[in-house]
């Protein structure tokens, strides 16, 4: 399922754009030396990549220590429905019953600090604008987070996150150089298409974890395969003894 963070990046770099998009509108670059500005362009995604890779490795830690418990399959059942609950719940239902209240106080002080460092032109200002703004609440970050959560390694969640701020990459540096570049009416129209490519993902997940059989897309757990491997080494054996 890593492929999803790539398509989960690209897909939802639209919303981004519109989340994150003054940020990168903002970016104080070098507007006279094109190597220079596409050197801070790549330190400011390293950042978002750094600070989304984080949030996998802990996610995936969390995903790890349920699978530990013999929990995965559950987990990536319970991931699915998630997914799907956040495109299907109205968004005025979490505006009234917001999970971030509790961090409010850290997101604050994550935007003071960005406002700090969008006016300085140092090196490091990009690198440290790009980790700060991987570290800001939304939506679309918080179905990848799902997904490295489901990735039941500390790596693979690591790795998953950072696939999501990798498909970002296109469209926010776009976004930089050519600034607000689309129309409404095609941002719209892609932003609708994200919560139907997020609802296939959820249904996708809750199929992996229901263990159907099906190659690629609902395989069996390992208890499965050794249940049925038992089975069957017994049924073979009962027949040399009938033999």
């Amino acid at each position: 399922m890593l492929w999803s963070a790539l398509v989960f990046g690209l897909l939802g770099s639209f919303h981004c754009v519109g989340m994150c998009g003054p940020i990168a509108f903002m970016l104080p670059v070098d507007r006279e030396n094109k190597f220079k500005k596409l050197l801070q362009i790549f330190l400011y995604h390293f950042g978002r990549i750094c600070a989304y890779s984080i949030i996998g490795l802990l996610f995936g830690l969390i995903g790890k220590s349920l699978n530990i418990f013999g929990l995965q399959q559950q987990l990536s059942v319970l991931v699915g429905v998630l997914m799907i609950l956040v495109v299907l719940i109205p968004t005025r239902v979490f505006n009234r019953y917001n999970f971030s209240r509790p961090i409010y106080k850290g997101v604050s002080k994550i935007k003071n600090a960005l406002g700090k460092e969008l006016k300085k032109k140092s090196p490091d200002t990009f690198l440290t604008i790009g980790f700060l703004n991987g570290f800001l609440p939304c939506g679309l970050v918080y179905m990848a987070v799902f997904g490295s959560l489901a990735a039941v390694s500390a790596w693979k969640g690591s790795l998953y996150m950072a696939l999501f701020g990798i498909g970002t990459i296109p469209l926010m540096t776009a976004a930089v150089y050519l600034g607000n570049f689309l129309n409404t009416q095609i941002r719209q129209r892609i932003r609708q298409a994200v919560p139907v490519f997020a609802l296939l993902i959820g249904c996708l997940f809750i199929l992996r974890g229901l263990g159907l059989g099906i190659p690629y897309i609902s395989p069996k757990s390992i208890e499965q395969e050794v249940t049925t491997s038992y089975e069957c080494h017994s049924v073979s054996d009962e027949s040399k003894l009938n033999n």
